[in-house]
């Protein structure tokens, strides 16, 4: 039931967040496109996250989908949640990311070791959350890896 409450509040709040609080452009790429890059590189990865969760680029949001392929974090509601800790503690603030925070830690008390877990692993790697993807879809997810210090959960 927790689950459902906070994907429906995600869904409600998708389209807002990106008309008003997502400034630049959407990439326009198709999952096509991505798994045609070279294997091994980030455009490749992206391309087989979204095949694998039968997924499709969110206009504005690609860059969530990079931040599961980077970090290895998975999509469940918890794993979200987990995601956004891992975020903040690589420095990235924003409204929609402490939401999330207070209300994943509301409707799941029970996480918090996940949650304490993940915020470390991001305050560890160096600042990745503000990258311009797009610009990165060639290059190789282990030197991003490597180079920034991300780790998994």
């Amino acid at each position: 039931m927790r689950a459902f409450i906070l994907e429906t509040i995600y869904e409600l709040s998708k389209k807002p967040y990106q008309k008003w609080f997502k400034k630049q452009p959407p990439w326009d790429i198709s999952v096509k496109t991505l798994i045609k890059y070279p294997k091994g590189s980030l455009g490749f990865h992206l391309g087989c996250f979204l095949l694998q969760h039968d997924f499709s680029p969110q206009p504005k949001l690609e860059n969530h989908d990079v931040f599961h392929v980077l970090t290895n974090i998975g999509i469940s509601v918890s794993e979200e949640v987990a995601m956004q800790y891992y975020l903040l503690g690589n420095g990235k603030r924003t409204i929609y990311l402490i939401s999330v925070i207070v209300l994943g830690t509301l409707f799941y008390p029970d996480k918090i070791k996940l949650f304490k877990k993940a915020y470390r692993k991001g305050k560890t790697a160096y600042p990745f959350h503000q990258l311009d993807y797009k610009k990165l879809l060639y290059q190789p997810v282990q030197t991003l890896k490597t180079t920034f210090l991300i780790s998994s959960l």
